[in-house]
């Protein structure tokens, strides 16, 4: 199968689409830095670069991460970044790995790149997933929640219900800090076969420093991190992984968390008023757009100094997708105004109300 699929489509992220002078709806990081407070404790460690990472680092980086989720320091693994734990899956050797999609494309990319066999399941409408979909001989399953880019939440009944004999289940929970309450992490319970990744990319505005960690038994854990290299993570990623997981700040996600879910429900709703498909129910800080001329309208917004991301790159998406960040109102009137343009000036197709599906 491996010589059918589009490795270029695999390895598409949205950054390449948010070029400079764009008003970007294509990247799903929240801001264009850290707040002040983690700007400075990150400006402090810039005195101590010239030594190397310590063990007392890595362990209060595991250990604040650990009291966060209620877990041992022996049950995180620090990353450079979430796609470091999706490179580090293959050295699980999974027989066949179990891909949900349409979602984010880097655990595929990384299992075909060492040559895992991979099998998709790919849900239709409304992305619900049944776990009866999933192979029996899936011995490793990944799925994101909430999903990337359909925006759907999965009940954790329903993660739980994934788990085999002999199957890990990872659940990439990189948007998870962006759900208010968290009321569908498995961050916070230990399972011998599974595996929790969280970014902290997103919500603190840390895309240029690459940093994130696993949630999981010591023993997968163990098998993940054979052979990476020394020092795997400078001080100032481990610095802000520390940082992140204190109270104060957990406390500051959640704020931050019902601040998007305030964007969102008037960004549906003034998407939804000019004829534009959202899918809903949308939990994340992204929401997935159908237009029946879409990428003819992702190049008329380039044109107008939006960005916001294709979406025919995930599996099971076309090119009448698009997914487009939350943003504030403010934003959210500059793509409305753009898109009614594209309307009026490309004649583009209006879906009548009454004729608009509820989900894409």
């Amino acid at each position: 199968m491996s010589d059918t699929v589009d490795f270029a489509r695999l390895r598409h992220h949205g950054d390449v689409e948010a070029r400079p002078g764009l008003l970007d709806f294509a990247v799903n990081v929240q801001g264009s830095a850290p707040p002040e407070w983690l700007r400075q404790r990150l400006a402090a460690g810039l005195a101590d670069l010239g030594r190397y990472p310590s063990a007392d680092d890595e362990l209060a980086a595991r250990s604040a991460v650990a009291a966060r989720h209620g877990r041992t320091a022996d049950e995180v693994l620090p990353l450079a970044g979430g796609a470091e734990g999706f490179a580090l899956l293959p050295r699980l050797q999974p027989r066949l790995a179990a891909v949900v999609h349409p979602s984010f494309t880097e655990p595929e990319l990384a299992f075909r790149e060492a040559g895992v066999p991979v099998t998709r399941v790919v849900l239709e409408p409304p992305y619900i997933l049944d776990p009866a979909l999933i192979p029996e001989a899936a011995d490793l399953v990944v799925l994101g929640n909430p999903t990337n880019p359909t925006s759907v939440l999965h009940p954790a009944a329903t993660l739980r219900a994934l788990r085999r004999p002999g199957r890990i289940v990872v659940v990439d929970e990189a948007f998870a800090d962006a759900v208010p309450g968290e009321p569908e992490s498995l961050a916070a319970g230990s399972a011998p076969d599974v595996l929790v990744l969280r970014s902290l990319t997103k919500t603190w505005a840390l895309a240029g420093l690459r940093c994130g960690y696993l949630l999981g038994p010591v023993p997968l854990l163990q098998r993940l991190a054979r052979s990476r290299p020394h020092w795997p993570l400078g001080t100032l990623q481990l610095t802000a992984i520390t940082a992140t997981a204190e109270p104060h700040a957990v406390a500051e996600a959640e704020a931050r968390a019902h601040d998007l879910a305030r964007h969102r429900a008037h960004m549906i709703e003034r998407l939804t008023a000019i004829g534009i498909d959202v899918h809903t129910p949308a939990a994340a800080p992204f929401l997935l757009l159908h237009h029946p001329a879409g990428a003819r309208l992702r190049e008329h917004l380039i044109e107008q100094g939006i960005a916001v991301r294709r979406a025919d790159t995930f599996p099971g998406l076309g090119p009448d997708h698009l997914r487009v960040a939350v943003r504030p109102a403010a934003d959210v009137d500059r793509l409305v105004h753009a898109i009614q343009t594209a309307t009026d000036d490309l004649s583009l197709p209006v879906v009548p109300l009454g004729e608009r599906a509820t989900t894409v």
